[in-house]
Order: C-alpha cells, then structure tokens, then sequence
C-alpha cells in the first residue's frame, strides 16, 4: 500500500533514495496474476495495446505473453488490470525507485560520457529472474510498494529543476510501466530532455516502436543465447528479444547498447557466448557497444559464486575475435576492459573507474591521437 505522498519539497530532497517492498511469491509458468484483494489503485491510464474480448474479457499486447484477462485479473507483469472490460496500467505516477545516477550505471559507455540521469522505477516485471537484483521491486503489485507521487508533468519538472538533462527507466523493468515512461519520454523530448532506457525488449514491436520515437538511447539486457536457458531462468523466451533488438537498430535512430549478465552454470558457456557475439556482429555490426557484466549472488541464486574475472575476460576475448569493436566489463573494478580504446589506433580516449570517467580525451568524439571517428552520442 502506497505511504503518504510526498510533497514536491520532500521529493526533490529524496532524490537519490527509493524505498523497496514485500516481494509476491512467484513462478515461472506465464499467466494472469489473480486480482488483489486489497485497495485499489486509482485508474489513471488506460492501455493502448489490447482488445476487447467477450464477457469483458480482454487479451493484452504489450508483450509478447498476450495475456488474456477476466474482469478483475491483473497481467503477469503485475501492472496491467482488467477493469470492466477494460486494461489499465497499475503502474502510473507511482515510482518506488527514484535516484539520480551517472548515465555509465545503466550501462551506456558511448552516451554522453559523465552526465547524469534521474532514473525511475516503477514495480512489476514481465520476466521472472531468478537472479533479478531488484526482486523486491519487480516482483511486487507497483501498489504494494512504499512509492512517490510523482505525475508525469512533476517527473520533468523536477529533472530541469536539479539541472539533469536526461531521464533514465532502470531498475525495473520498462516495459511494465510502458505507459507511464512513454508518458514521461515523450514530454521530456517536447522540453528537450534526453531519454534513456534499460530493458530486457521483451515486448511486442507495436508498442516498442511507440516508446522508440520519444527515446534517445537503449541498454538492452541479452540475458543469454539459448532459448532453454531463457526459459529456465527468466520464464520467457529469447526470440521475441532477438527481434526486438534487431528492430531497435534497423528501423529507429535510438542509440543502441547490450548488455550480457553471465551467472556461472547457467550462461558462462563460451560456445554460447561465441554464438551470441557471432549473431550481434552478423545482425547489428561491429560497432554495437557489448558489456559483460559480473554476477553477484542475490535472490533465488544465492548459492552461486561470484563470475570469475578470467570469464568475464576471456568473454571479452571472443566477442573481439568476433569483430565487436567495442567490447567491456561492468561490475568489476579497476580493470582495463572497463576503458573505452579507439578502434583504429588503440588509443584509449575514455579511462574509467567503475561509473566514474578519470579521463576523457575524445575531441568531438574523435580520438585524439589518429582522428578517428568513434560511433556514439558525445555532446
């Protein structure tokens, strides 16, 4: 149940905290949650991709799951609720997560280097990982969670008012909250604020391309390469995600970055990982940007250990033989794969620790020393 609300004073303080939740016990079989039998929320905002079925039922097309809902049944993303035959989103003006973070943290390496994001979250998720980091928030009605009152028109304002020129969603996922973040994008992009987006592109192309036109920037997680894998782990399937990603950059102007978060045991097989970085070079090029990140034990993982360094290298190594120009590791540091090089010459023009830039050499995202063009968003 949503705490007190905060006044505009109090949330402008609280920038830079969140508040988390209960969690719902959950499992991986896709399907309707059954309605809360507790407060409803209040019914702000209908959805824009579903269709209306007999007895007031209704089949959602957000994402690729399709949903098909009785009266009174929420979407297993938690955040859609059929309402009188209607589907409206669980998920607006009421963010539990709200920080102020470097734009390096989501990741995206080649998108303006050191400015700052105000990222927002919101409860629920469309996937079920096992290993997710922020399960208190993703596996939760967005109205079970301690959240922020915080309308669209609010969430802009407050970012022009800190003086931070890009909204980020992150930490949860996205495409639960659709609504409510393409709400915010396409403001923000009428008030020339950035927009940059973390998801995991389990969504329906509709509705992507819909978000797309208002965002400036994806980081789309590419959890592993096998459909088994994605399944067992996440509780979907992977090749809704492959076209999703594949669309992002064939048929929009969003910058486009990946990320792979390798678990040990369960998608640290280099074959795999070969696979994955043959597909990104053939699919997207060779100057998509590709972090591979380290795992660190949390949620129903907690029995794993963290990924050794020399995978996360020799990950590194083959997406480099594969012909991925821009290849890094996140989560551990220092380290000097964390470093942006010049493609051409092997200058490094940005040097790194962890999120934060040590140097910055680039010249009109040219490097300095050969003149180089690096692909990216700079200024």
């Amino acid at each position: 149940m949503r705490v007190t609300p905060c006044d505009r004073r109090e949330f402008l303080t609280a920038l830079g905290r969140y508040a988390g939740g209960a969690c719902l016990a959950c499992g991986l079989g896709a399907g309707p949650h059954a309605a809360w039998a507790g407060q409803e929320p209040e019914w702000k905002r209908e959805i824009d991709f579903y269709t209306q079925l007999p007895d007031r039922k209704i089949q959602c097309f957000v994402c690729p799951l399709h949903c098909v809902l009785e009266d009174g049944e929420t979407c297993f993303c938690r955040t859609r609720t059929n309402v009188g035959g209607k589907l409206y989103t669980r998920a607006y003006d009421n963010p539990c997560i709200l920080r102020v973070d470097a734009v390096e943290k989501l990741p995206l390496n080649h998108f303006r280097p050191a400015s700052q994001t105000l990222t927002i979250g919101v409860g629920g998720c469309n996937l079920r990982c096992i290993y997710c980091q922020n399960w208190q928030q993703s596996q939760a009605l967005p109205d079970q969670l301690k959240t922020y009152d915080l309308t669209v028109r609010q969430a802009v304002e407050a970012a022009r008012k800190k003086k931070i020129d890009t909204i980020a969603f992150s930490y949860t996922e996205p495409i639960a909250f659709l609504e409510y973040a393409r709400d915010i994008a396409e403001l923000a992009q009428r008030r020339r604020l950035k927009v940059v987006v973390a998801t995991a592109a389990f969504a329906e192309p509709e509705p992507l391309f819909d978000f797309a036109q208002h965002v400036d920037a994806f980081v789309v997680s590419l959890k592993g390469f096998d459909e088994e894998f994605y399944h067992r782990a996440l509780g979907v399937k992977l090749a809704p995600v492959l076209a999703a990603i594949k669309a992002l950059k064939e048929q929009t102007t969003c910058w486009l970055e990946l990320i792979n978060l390798i678990v040990p045991t369960y998608n640290d097989d280099l074959t795999k990982i070969a696979e994955m970085t043959k597909w990104i070079h053939g699919e997207l090029g060779g100057d998509v940007p590709l972090h591979f990140s380290r795992f660190v034990p949390t949620y129903k993982l907690k029995n794993l250990s963290r990924t050794p360094v020399q995978t996360l290298e020799a990950a590194v190594a083959i997406a480099r033989d594969t012909g991925l120009r821009y290849v890094y590791t996140s989560n551990i540091a220092p380290h000097d794969d964390t470093n942006t090089y010049c493609a051409k010459c092997g200058t490094p023009v940005i040097q790194r620790l962890g999120f934060k830039i040590l140097e910055n050499t680039l010249k009109r995202g040219r490097c300095p020393k050969c003149r180089a063009e690096l692909p990216g968003v700079w200024t």
